[in-house]
């Protein structure tokens, strides 16, 4: 029987030690010095709503980057300096029925570089070859940019008291030196970065009345130095993480053992120590897709680094564990999952169960794009239907519903038979320790319809709920699934 833990019993355990050495992990808590927003949507009418806080008593340089659903690709990027306690926001909409997405802020925040009154589009250049990086295999449409998900790293704190913060503290609700910025004072004022920010996104449909709001996911300890340089014009990336302590490698992740006892791992690629952090050989969340409620359940998926484990123009040598497969034409990276789908009842139905037989013609189970949206509605749906909830074209899978409602338990371990790991990690003895799965992140969200709200009116009622997660580590340590290693005991 593997040896699992739930993730969010870690809570308290993992908060001490997090601030006892410098390590990447996820911040249950919320607050941290990344933060990832597992999905945005200007599809079916919706806006994404999303609102950065700096809830600490130094300023921040944050690296803003918007990334696309397919390949995760860059479609925008910029730096965000946040003064003390301060708040941003900003929208993403689309540009038209048939066109991309824009994202516009009235904030008065300082950004390099400036965000226009009228915003800014989302662009293509990071996918279809017109830019500093070659194309990929996917579609070129400026369409790829209306859903995806947003990263922010706060690669800097900025000296108290130096021209950086007087020029971008806010004096009766402006900063009076946004103009001022450039790369030598901002560089000259720029120290390690502590952590401090959190933030929230919400998908908004002002027509329909639905509202889908959720905590993004904090990594605390992911740099212990200032991030920004100016030879660097792409900014920091996940990739730039790092650990003082590190003794094996450039970075270290916090995790926990089969018992929930912290667990320190040590990684040469700084990748691997933020897709520690997201690991899970399990993820577990309800559904409810009653026809009598007009209810509709969609799963989001994010697999937060796939792209640099798959995105072989860019990366070359992959695709690498823990993913199988690159991403290829026309736009798809495919990943094996199966799970057990449980009614309310603990009746079950099972899809992509490992086989023995396979026949090559008939499809598996599997996820293939760096975001995926899983709806489970009750009508039949073919693969490529547009979501229930969110209107997604992300779909590659629908799970299929075991009545009105229930549960579900997504296998991103071993399904098909097909073994999902990283391997790589070292902890502080030496010993090589493998994590089961996959990096995932993301939420459930159901929308129930009530036509006989009042005569003539119509309400939604709509929920969001992070999905739980289990995982396993192997290794022969206390709290881990032993390795048979062939040797006699």
């Amino acid at each position: 029987m593997p040896a699992k833990h739930v993730v969010s019993a870690l809570a308290l355990v993992l908060s001490f030690v997090v601030h006892s050495a410098f390590a990447v992990s996820l911040n249950p808590r919320g607050v941290g010095q990344a933060l990832i927003y597992p999905y945005y949507t200007v599809n079916k009418s919706q806006d994404t709503l999303i609102s950065v806080v700096n809830a600490s008593s130094v300023a921040k340089a944050v690296q803003v980057r918007f990334r696309e659903g397919l390949n995760g690709r860059e479609t925008l990027s910029f730096v965000l300096y946040l003064s003390a306690h301060d708040v941003w926001t900003a929208s993403i909409s689309q540009v038209a029925d048939d066109g991309g997405a824009a994202m516009k802020t009235s904030d008065a925040s300082c950004t390099a570089p400036v965000i226009p009154a009228a915003g800014v589009a989302l662009r293509s250049a990071g996918y279809d070859g017109t830019g500093p990086v070659p194309a990929d295999a996917g579609p070129t449409s400026i369409t790829r940019t209306r859903e995806g998900f947003i990263e922010l790293i706060a690669g800097a704190d900025i000296t108290p008291g130096s021209p950086t913060d007087i020029a971008i503290t806010h004096v009766q609700g402006v900063p009076p030196g946004c103009d001022a910025l450039n790369d030598a004072m901002t560089q000259a004022d720029e120290v390690a970065p502590t952590d401090g920010i959190f933030g929230s996104g919400s998908i908004v449909n002002v027509g329909e009345g639905t509202f889908f709001a959720y905590n993004a996911d904090a990594l605390d300890g992911f740099t212990a130095i200032p991030l920004f340089s100016p030879a660097d014009e792409i900014g920091p990336s996940l990739l730039d993480a790092n650990s003082p302590e590190a003794v094996s490698g450039v970075a270290t992740a916090y995790v926990a053992d089969g018992n929930g006892a912290p667990l320190a791992l040590d990684y040469a690629f700084a990748i691997d120590a933020v897709s520690a952090v997201f690991m899970a050989d399990t993820i577990y969340n309800e559904y409810i897709v009653a026809a009598t409620l007009g209810a509709n359940t969609d799963w989001v998926v994010t697999f937060p680094t796939k792209e640099y484990y798959v995105d072989t123009e860019i990366y070359p040598g992959g695709p690498v564990p823990p993913f199988t497969s690159g991403f290829v034409a026309p736009g798809v990276s495919n990943v094996d999952i199966g799970g057990d789908v449980f009614d309310r009842e603990e009746g079950v139905v099972s899809f992509g169960q490992p086989c023995t037989i396979c026949p090559p013609p008939l499809p598996l189970p599997g996820v293939s794009y760096q975001v995926n949206v899983l709806p489970l509605r009750n009508d039949v749906t073919p693969a490529a239907t547009a979501s229930g909830v969110f209107g997604s074209n992300l779909v590659s899978l629908a799970i299929p519903p075991n009545g009105d409602d229930g549960n579900v338990a997504l296998n991103l371990a071993t399904p098909n038979g097909v073994a999902h790991a990283l391997s790589g990690g070292l902890d502080p003895n030496g010993v090589a320790v493998t994590l089961a799965g996959l990096p995932v992140a993301g939420f459930m969200a159901y929308n129930v319809i009530n036509a006989n709200a009042q005569p003539g009116l119509l309400a939604n009622y709509s929920g969001v709920f992070p999905h739980r997660s289990t995982t396993t580590c192997q290794a022969n340590v206390t709290g881990c699934v032993p390795v048979n290693t062939g040797s006699t005991p």
